[in-house]
C-alpha cells in the first residue's frame, strides 16, 4: 500500500482526510479479519458508513488478546505495551516499519521542524531496557536524524546528559529532553537543573515507580525544578502509529493524518459530535494502515472547535499503560 501511505501523510485538506478515511475504513472492514468480524458483530454493513462518524471503532483491549493486522503481510516488529503491575500487554504488529518512521518524523516537523536541529536526551529508563517499545524506536530514530554526536539515551549518565545540555546551551542550540514522568521527577528532585530555554517534554508513565499524579501536579514539580515555562507532552500509545502534541497548554494538537472524535460514555457507539463535551477518546490514525485505524482508547477527553484536544482521565478500571497520560 504504497500509494495509500503517500496519500495519508499527503493529507492537506478536510476532504482529503474524509475521503482517504471511508477509502480505509473500506479496506479494513474487507482486509482486517479482527475488526471485520467486529463490525459484522455490530451489525453495521460498511456499505452504509459514509462519514467519519458512523465508522465504528475497535476497543484497543482488543490489542491484547488479538493480531490486529490488515492483509496478509506478517508482522516486522512488534510493539508491545509495558503490562504494568502484571497487566497483559497489548501487541501492535507493524508490517511495515517504513510507515511509523513516515508518521513520527512527519509529526516531528510538523510541531517542531528539523530533528537534525536539535540536541536531543532521551531519558526513557526500563523502556530501553524492553526493546520492544514503540516509544523508544521513535526517539531512536528522530536521535539518529539529529546532527549533534551527544544526542542519545542517558538512562542513569545524569552527569553527562547535565554536562552536554549545559554545553549545548552554551553554543545555544535548540534542545529538547525526552522522558517519561518518574525519571523527570527524579532528575527534577534530586539535581534541580536550570533548563530554562530546553523544550521538556514528557511521555506520561510512572510505571508504579511513584504515586499517580494529576497532569498540572506533574508540570508544576517539573516547572519549579527545572525552571522552565511550560512542560510539553506528548499522546500516543502502542496501539498507534501517529502522536500529538502539546505545547504546555493542556491541549493536544494532531498531524493531518490523526483526529480525535468523542464517544458518549453512555453509548459507546454514539459520536459527541458538540465541541467541548466530556466522553471517550476515540482515535483515527490514518498511520495504522496495516493494522486498525479506528481505536477507541480507555482516555477520557474533549475536543476545542479548533480539533485540538484535553485528557480528563482514564475509565475506571483501565490498565494504567506505561506510555499514557496521567490520569486524574
Amino acid at each position: 500500500m504504497p500509494d495509500l501511505a503517500n496519500r495519508v501523510f499527503g493529507i492537506s485538506q478536510q476532504t482529503d482526510f474524509q475521503n482517504i478515511v471511508l477509502e480505509v475504513f473500506k479496506l479494513q472492514s474487507e482486509k482486517n479479519q479482527v475488526y471485520r468480524d467486529f463490525v459484522r458483530y455490530l451489525g453495521i454493513d460498511p456499505a452504509d458508513v459514509r462519514r467519519t462518524e458512523d465508522i465504528p471503532f475497535l476497543p484497543a483491549g482488543f490489542f491484547r488478546n488479538h493480531r490486529i493486522i490488515t492483509g496478509s503481510r506478517s508482522g516486522k516488529l512488534v510493539f508491545e505495551s509495558s503490562g504494568t503491575g502484571g497487566a497483559m500487554t497489548s501487541r501492535h504488529y507493524i508490517a511495515d516499519p517504513e510507515v511509523y518512521e513516515m508518521s513520527y518524523l512527519g509529526s516531528f516537523r510538523l510541531f517542531y521542524g528539523n530533528p537534525s536541529e536539535y540536541f536531543i536526551a532521551a531519558l526513557l529508563p526500563s523502556y530501553t531496557e524492553r526493546g520492544n517499545s514503540s516509544l523508544v524506536y521513535m526517539a531512536a530514530g528522530l536521535i539518529k536524524k539529529s546532527a549533534f554526536s551527544q544526542s542519545g539515551f542517558y538512562g542513569k549518565n545524569i552527569d553527562d546528559l547535565l554536562e552536554n545540555i549545559r554545553k549545548a546551551r552554551a553554543e545555544k542550540r535548540k534542545i529538547i529532553l525526552l522522558g517519561v514522568s518518574f525519571a523527570l521527577l527524579d532528575l527534577a528532585e534530586k539535581y534541580s537543573p536550570d533548563l530554562s530555554g530546553v523544550i521538556v517534554m514528557e511521555t506520561g508513565g510512572m510505571k508504579g515507580r511513584r504515586r499517580e499524579m494529576t497532569r498540572e501536579e506533574l508540570h508544576a514539580v517539573l516547572k519549579k525544578g527545572f525552571n522552565v515555562k511550560n512542560i510539553h507532552s506528548e499522546y500516543g500509545m502502542t496501539e498507534l502509529l501517529s502522536q500529538a502534541y502539546s505545547g504546555g497548554d493542556g491541549l493536544f494538537r494532531c498531524p493531518p493524518w490523526m483526529r480525535i472524535l468523542i464517544r458518549d460514555p453512555r453509548d459507546p457507539l454514539c459520536i459527541m459530535e458538540e465541541t467541548g463535551q466530556s466522553g471517550g477518546i476515540n482515535i483515527v490514525d490514518l498511520a495504522n494502515i496495516h493494522s486498525c485505524s479506528f481505536i477507541a482508547s480507555d482516555d477520557l477527553g474533549k475536543i476545542d472547535d479548533s480539533g485540538s484536544f484535553e485528557v480528563l482521565g482514564r475509565f475506571d478500571n483501565s490498565d494504567i499503560r506505561g506510555c499514557n497520560l496521567l490520569m486524574e
